[in-house]
């Protein structure tokens, strides 16, 4: 009898549990035998393993093969363990020194040729590779993100043949240097600048941009409502490594990871028929949906009422927690979600309400049950709402020479928006929008006038406690753009003014 244990990583949610590869091999009829809760891509492997070996001119043993994947309760799923399933049949059968496998972890889809296939969830196994203290062998094409995680160790193979020698001590494998990548181009994408007037809508997305905050913007059809969503990621601070590594971890795990996008804030707009699951994740294999690919970035949502109004509600636990968890029977997985939302809607079903032409017929009752369709607990959850409204053919024109009005370029809202996010890092260590009750009241405590002007808002306007926190968080927001340590009155009115929706 002989035994041999190779190291591999599973993928549940964003984490990479360790997955022992234990190959026995005994006497009796020829047999090949997968346990460990394998699917169906699993299972395979044993034809992909077999067809490897052989074509590598390796012999494959012609006795009782059984291969346990442990832990047991942690489904197994993909091709990525090909690679740990064949280097451990061939250490069983001598073939290969077994001695030096506790050292390494292996992952890798397998050719019938035995060349390397990529895999997903390369960067998130590198991670936890790296906690470990293993040299992580993995194929070539999927090491470039693997290797953004410093101090792994990431060793780029491009057929079994190649590991095999390495693990031999005939030709080594060559250690992938760290990736140094330049941050990606949300800076170097559309500038606020191409948006004519709308100097309101400026302001709230410089509001939303500075506090993290999520806004709705309501306005006829052609008002810039898109391309202002559009180039709010140009204004948001750079991302910092460890959410640049966040960001790369769900990418990868959806199979999407782009070196050129390293660094850059997520930007998603799904169109307005997907479903709940691809909203928010899901699938008998968990893997992240829209929010999460838009953690630490941007979630645009246009068309707002078009929306089913089930898929809208699956927005309401992770706009509050950041996280998103997604409960099967046989697994339960969890993913980051802290993403800003940015929805846009017309005004009324025909989308010309107000409109100087007086071409909208919507009756009230139409337009009640058009607005309707978003409820009351999701919009109460959106910081800003705002109106864009339709600009004059003069304010369109201009003087002809495309110039933007003085401080709305992306690049000088930047600065101020990253200041803003500096200073808030530094008092609490989080952005506004992210504050809980017990800090709310520690942070964003307004002055006397402030708080006067708050409670006949609440009374007047009939607000609910999570919009008196919202237009708190709010009002610190535009304190820490305006430099001032403490909440004011104006701050809090300008605050006040961004609930309109509670008045819709």
């Amino acid at each position: 009898m002989a035994l041999a244990v190779v190291l591999s990583r599973g993928l549940a949610g964003l984490e990479a549990p360790l997955v022992t590869v234990e190959v026995h091999l005994a006497g009796g009829l020829p047999a090949f035998n997968l346990v460990g809760l394998p699917d169906t891509e699993v299972k395979e492997s044993r034809d992909r393993v077999r067809s490897a070996l052989q074509n590598a001119q390796f012999d494959f043993p012609a006795r009782k093969i059984t291969v346990n994947l442990a832990p047991a309760d942690l489904p197994k799923e993909s091709g990525r363990y090909d690679l740990p399933i064949a280097v451990g049949i061939l250490a069983a059968t001598g073939q290969i020194p077994g001695t030096d496998l506790p050292r390494f972890e292996f992952a890798g889809e397998l050719a019938l040729g035995g060349a390397l296939r990529p895999i997903r969830g390369g960067l998130p196994m590198a991670l936890s590779a790296r906690r470990d203290g293993r040299a992580f062998v993995l194929p070539a094409e999927s090491a470039a993100e693997a290797a953004l995680v410093r101090g792994a160790t990431i060793l780029p193979a491009t057929s079994l043949l190649a590991v095999c020698a390495h693990l031999t001590g005939r030709e080594k494998l060559v250690q992938l240097a760290p990736q140094v990548v330049a941050a990606g181009g949300s800076a170097n994408g559309p500038d606020l600048a191409d948006v004519r007037g709308q100097e309101q809508a400026k302001r709230a997305l410089t509001i939303a941009a500075a506090g993290a905050h999520s806004l709705l913007m309501i306005g006829q059809p052609g008002t810039g409502k898109s391309m202002l969503a559009q180039r709010l990621p140009g204004i948001l601070p750079p991302l910092s490594e460890d959410e640049a590594l966040a960001v790369a971890a769900i990418t990868s795990l959806a199979g999407r990871f782009s070196v050129a996008a390293w660094g850059s804030r997520p930007f998603r707009a799904p169109h307005h028929t997907a479903s709940a699951v691809a909203l928010a994740g899901g699938g008998s294999d968990p893997r992240p949906g829209e929010i999460s690919l838009a953690h630490h970035g941007v979630l645009f949502l246009d068309e707002l009422p078009e929306w089913d109004r089930r898929v809208l509600e699956v927005l309401r636990q992770p706009l509050e927690s950041g996280m998103v968890h997604i409960s099967r029977a046989a697994r339960q997985s969890t993913f980051p979600a802290e993403f800003q939302l940015i929805a846009a809607m017309n005004p009324c079903p025909c989308g010309w309400l107000g409109h100087a032409s007086g071409r909208c017929h919507c009756t009230p009752e139409r337009i009640a049950r058009y607005r309707a369709r978003v409820s009351g607990p999701l919009i109460d959850r959106i910081d800003l709402g705002i109106e864009v409204p339709a600009l004059a053919a003069d304010a369109l024109i201009g003087n002809g020479t495309g110039a933007a009005a003085a401080g709305s370029s992306s690049a000088c809202l930047r600065k101020a928006v990253a200041a803003a996010r500096r200073e808030q890092m530094t008092r609490q260590g989080k952005s506004n929008a992210r504050l809980a009750p017990p800090e709310i009241e520690s942070y964003c405590r307004p002055d006397a006038a402030g708080t006067t002007l708050l409670t006949q808002a609440m009374a007047r306007l009939s607000l609910s406690a999570r919009a008196y926190h919202r237009i708190l968080k709010v009002a610190r927001t535009i304190a820490d753009l305006a430099g001032a340590s403490a909440i004011a009155a104006p701050h809090v009115a300008e605050a006040i003014a961004y609930r309109r929706l509670d008045r819709m």
